[in-house]
């Protein structure tokens, strides 16, 4: 199931005032982005998995032993 429609089945609240944000932003913010700022508003205790997505993942420590 991919990821835009579990959050609409599984919160719905969230969803739509996340589509509201989106739509007003006029494409300034993803709807991924605005989907997570509307849950925090709503559930201040999720606040750690609000940058989830936004941080570059990090790259894999070179081994110094193996030629670049």
């Amino acid at each position: 199931m991919r990821t835009l429609l579990a959050r609409w089945l599984l919160d719905p609240v969230t969803s739509w005032h996340a589509w509201r944000a989106f739509v007003s932003s006029r494409g300034n913010v993803t709807f991924d982005a605005a989907w997570r700022r509307c849950r925090v508003a709503r559930f201040p205790d999720e606040m750690p998995y609000l940058q989830h997505g936004h941080t570059p993942p990090t790259p894999p420590a070179q081994d110094p032993h193996q030629p670049s």
